[in-house]
């Protein structure tokens, strides 16, 4: 099994070849919490994903003869990435089979790394059995994303490199999808310090590991946020390491996820992937359910990614405004006649809220002839300011109220 030993000796393999990422204290979110919170910013690698640290290790230990035959990997993320960058750095050739729908700015970034990329299957078991055939056929070495001792090595090592810059962690919070990253960190964390506390996360929507330490069935859903953690069946090896090593893991929703994204791009300025943000989604969410699991401990979280779409991160910024209460929409009932929305807009105006968007609606209400709803889309600086601008329209005789949700 992998032990401490293993995990250094990863460690001296990848020295010079991955980045030690940077792990700071982030003071905001100490306050935030109630906890002093360190983060470790592994979305600074070369791919902006942890997934190097393992694939490198697995191919470092390659024999000539594997390295001229090629590797394989099966994946439409960051282990994808990861292969096809170290691979081009050694001269080995890369396959990786990805599932025919996966975004092609993905399949793009992972030719630019040389690899040659096999689009087949519409699923990713669809496209994990063809990766076997090619094993098959042309001889090739499967890179296994998680259930592979070299892997969980290899990811290992940012526990190294956390406990050298902090040793007085009292926790480590870590995103579980085949359970990789938690298997190595867990295993070498606890060989160093064995009181500290292992804890996993996982969505609701793939609580394959969650349920398999707990002996429960849970269906998966069928998309996360998170996709870089949206694994169906968690790996045999990690399982038992998460089993023996692991003190607990925590469910998160897709709200959690998408709060902490935005937390960590307003407080940090850091742009993380949906399974980057977990670790803090777990200690947002234990907080705002009054728990306190975590207050005033020494906890280190693992951006893990930073690979997300960045029309997705728009509408998510966006939707964390509504929450915070910097963007609403609220809707106007007027009476159908000239100057009626003119006076309702200055109001707004008057009240130092500023109009992005006005939706005039006729037909679609059960207002009577005559009268019609307007949305507006405003920027505001919070909720008690939205009740201002509502209370001063409602006031000058206009039927305002909040229309968010």
């Amino acid at each position: 099994m992998i032990d401490l030993a293993a995990i250094q000796a990863a460690r001296a393999r990848l020295q010079g070849q991955v980045h030690k990422t940077p792990f700071t204290h982030s003071r905001t979110l100490s306050d935030i919490l109630g906890a002093e919170i360190w983060l470790k910013f592994e979305n600074l690698q070369f791919t902006a994903s942890f997934k190097e640290r393992g694939a490198l290790n697995r191919m470092l230990a390659l024999t000539p003869q594997e390295r001229s035959k090629g590797v394989i990997a099966v994946s439409a993320g960051n282990h994808a990435q990861g292969v096809a960058y170290h691979a081009q750095r050694m001269g080995v050739p890369a396959v990786i089979v990805m599932p025919r729908f996966t975004p092609t700015v993905k399949v793009a970034n992972t030719r630019r790394f040389g690899a040659e990329v096999v689009l087949h299957g519409d699923t990713f078991d669809d496209a994990k059995a063809h990766g076997y055939e090619l094993v098959r056929e042309r001889g090739l070495i499967m890179i296994h994303p998680y259930d592979d001792e070299a892997v969980i090595a290899g990811q290992g090592t940012l526990a190294l490199e956390m406990l050298e810059d902090k040793p007085d962690l009292d926790a480590m919070v870590i995103a579980i999808g085949g359970g990789g990253l938690i298997s190595g960190i867990a295993t070498a964390a606890k060989a160093i310090k064995p009181g500290i506390e292992i804890v996993g996360v996982q969505t609701e929507r793939f609580p394959s590991m969650y349920a398999a330490v707990k002996g429960a069935s849970m269906t998966a859903g069928h998309y996360t946020i998170a996709e870089g953690i949206a694994v169906k069946s968690p790996g045999a090896i990690t399982q038992e390491i998460v089993r023996r090593a692991v003190d607990r893991i925590e469910l998160v929703s897709e709200s959690d996820i998408e709060h902490a994204i935005v937390v960590l791009l307003e407080i940090e300025k850091t742009v993380v992937e949906g399974a980057g943000a977990a670790g803090l989604a777990a200690l947002l969410r234990d907080q705002a359910e009054g728990g306190q699991r975590f207050h005033g401990k020494r906890v280190a979280l693992v951006l893990t990614g930073g690979n997300i779409d960045p029309l997705m991160l728009g509408e998510l910024i966006e939707r964390g405004m509504v929450r915070a209460g910097r963007l609403a929409r609220i809707r106007v009932d007027l009476r159908d006649l000239p100057g009626a929305l003119a006076h309702a807009t200055k109001l707004i105006a008057d009240a130092q809220a500023n109009i992005t968007e006005v939706h005039h609606q006729r037909a679609f209400t059960a207002l009577p002839v005559r009268n019609v709803e307007v949305d507006f889309v405003l920027q505001t600086r919070g909720p008690e300011h939205i009740q201002e601008v509502i209370d001063v329209l409602n006031a000058a005789g206009f039927a305002a109220s909040n229309h968010d949700h």
